[in-house]
């Protein structure tokens, strides 16, 4: 059974900054995608950013130059670095895993809150 753990979540003051990880334990093969999406109230939930398996990486227009995402030195952990934030990216974040380009994962989500 494949785990993604998230932490890192909580309540920042707008232009603060967070750090999200997540951990996936369990039968995981080296995922080759692993991402961020997030989800508010009344929104679809969203793509933020992403990374494979060979590091390429993308994050979505609105936290470009704001959010990076990276993977940890285990090749089973990703990390989305928020910088900057804003009220509107107040949402659970989900961090997400694609395996063998079929079996997706997620997490259970963390709340990002961020205050005017």
């Amino acid at each position: 059974q494949v785990q993604l753990v998230e932490s890192g979540g909580g309540l920042v003051q707008a232009g603060g900054s967070l750090r999200l990880s997540c951990a996936a334990s369990g039968r995981i093969f080296r995922p080759n995608i692993l991402g961020w999406f997030r989800e508010s109230p009344g929104k679809q939930r969203e793509l933020v950013a992403a990374i494979t398996s060979d590091g390429a990486s993308d994050v979505t227009q609105a936290v470009a130059g704001r959010f990076t995402i990276s993977r940890g030195n285990d090749e089973n952990t990703v990390n989305l670095q928020m910088n900057s934030l804003k009220p509107e990216d107040t949402a659970v974040y989900y961090c997400h895993a694609v395996v063998g380009g079929a079996q997706h994962y997620w997490g259970q989500g963390t709340q990002v809150t961020v205050s005017s």
